[in-house]
C-alpha cells in the first residue's frame, strides 16, 4: 500500500514511517521545504498547495500535523497557532483526498475532545466536553468533513499522551525526576490517557490495514491512570522519590490556562480498537517505563 504522510518529522510520524515500511508499505512524506530525498514531496498548507502528483496512486493519507500543545504559554497568539497548525493542513488534505478519490484519510485528534470527564470511563461515544481544547478538537475533526462527504473512509485518532524514549512527555519529565523534582499536578486525581509509542504506531497501522474501521478511535492504553499513579510509576522507574506536588493555581498561571484544562481528567479506553482485534504490546505503565527509561 502507498501511504502519504504529513507530519512525518514528529515523534509519532517518524515512528509510523518506520513501522509501515517494515510492514512492506511504501511511504511518501509531505514536507514544507524543497524536497531533498526521493520519498519527499512538497506542500504549503497555508497556500492550499500540494505538489502535482504527490498523492498519485496513494491508498491512504495520514495527517499528523499540529503544533505541540505543551509548547508554551497559551497566549492568544499561541492558541491561534494551535488552531491554524491543525485546521489548515486538515482542510487541504481532506479536499485533496476527496478530489483524487483516495480511499482513506487517517487524521490526528486528541483526548482533549472529551473535556473534563472526572472518573467517568470514556469511550468513543462519549459527548464532547467544554473548553478550548474540546472546541479545537471539534473543529479539527470537522475539517475532515469534505472527505467524509465524498465517501472517503475517515479515521479520527483521539490520542492520549504518547510515551517514547526520547521527546514528548517522557523527555520533558526525565530531567525533573533525575533531580528529584518529580511532582504530581494539582490534587493528582485527574486521569491521564497514555500509550507506548510502539502501540501508537501499531494501532495506526492496524487501522490503515483494517478497512472496516472509520470515525473516532481512542488511541490509548486500556489501563488509564491518575496523575498520582503516573507520577509514582515514573519515580519508581527512575529510582527517585516523587513526594512533591504543584498546586493547581501555579499550573494555571504558568501555562496561561485560566480554566485549568491541563488538569482535566479523561479516563479514556480504546473500545473501538479492542472490538476490532487490536492487542497492545505494552498495556502496563510500569513495564512501559521500564522499557523506556532503562
Amino acid at each position: 500500500m502507498k501511504v502519504v504522510l504529513a507530519g512525518a518529522s514528529g515523534l509519532i510520524g517518524s515512528a509510523l514511517a518506520g513501522e509501515l515500511r517494515t510492514a512492506g508499505h511504501e511511504v511518501l512524506r509531505l514536507v514544507r521545504r524543497a524536497p531533498r530525498e526521493p520519498d519527499e514531496r512538497g506542500w504549503d498548507p497555508p497556500a492550499g498547495r500540494i505538489d502535482d502528483g504527490a498523492l498519485a496512486g496513494a491508498q491512504a493519507v495520514v495527517n499528523l500535523c499540529g503544533a505541540p500543545i505543551a509548547g508554551g504559554r497559551w497566549s492568544h497568539a499561541r492558541r491561534q497557532l494551535l488552531v491554524n497548525s491543525r485546521l489548515e493542513p486538515t482542510e487541504v488534505l481532506a479536499t485533496a483526498v476527496a478530489e483524487q478519490d483516495i480511499p482513506l484519510l487517517v487524521n490526528a485528534s486528541a483526548a482533549g475532545y472529551y473535556g473534563d470527564k472526572g472518573d467517568q470511563v470514556v469511550e468513543e461515544t462519549a459527548p464532547r466536553g467544554a473548553g478550548f481544547l474540546a472546541d479545537l478538537c471539534r473543529d479539527w475533526e470537522a475539517a475532515t468533513q469534505r472527505a467524509t462527504d465524498a465517501g472517503v473512509r475517515v479515521v479520527r485518532l483521539r490520542t492520549g499522551h504518547v510515551l517514547a524514549r526520547r521527546g514528548g512527555l517522557v523527555g520533558m519529565l526525565k530531567p525533573l525526576f533525575f533531580l528529584a523534582l518529580g511532582a504530581k499536578l494539582g490534587n493528582g486525581r485527574q486521569y491521564m490517557p497514555w500509550i507506548h509509542v510502539e502501540d501508537q504506531v501499531a494501532a495506526m497501522r492496524h487501522l490503515i490495514e483494517n478497512d472496516t474501521v472509520s470515525g473516532a478511535v481512542n488511541v490509548c492504553s486500556p489501563n488509564p491512570v491518575t496523575n498520582t499513579e503516573f507520577t509514582a510509576a515514573f519515580g519508581r522507574a527512575m529510582h527517585r522519590p516523587a513526594p512533591l506536588f504543584v498546586p493547581a493555581p501555579v499550573i494555571k498561571l504558568g501555562a496561561g490556562d485560566s480554566d485549568g484544562e491541563i488538569l482535566y481528567s479523561q479516563r479514556m479506553v480504546p473500545t473501538v480498537l479492542a472490538a476490532n482485534g487490536f492487542t497492545h504490546r505494552h498495556p502496563s505503565l510500569d513495564e512501559t517505563f521500564a522499557s523506556l527509561l532503562t
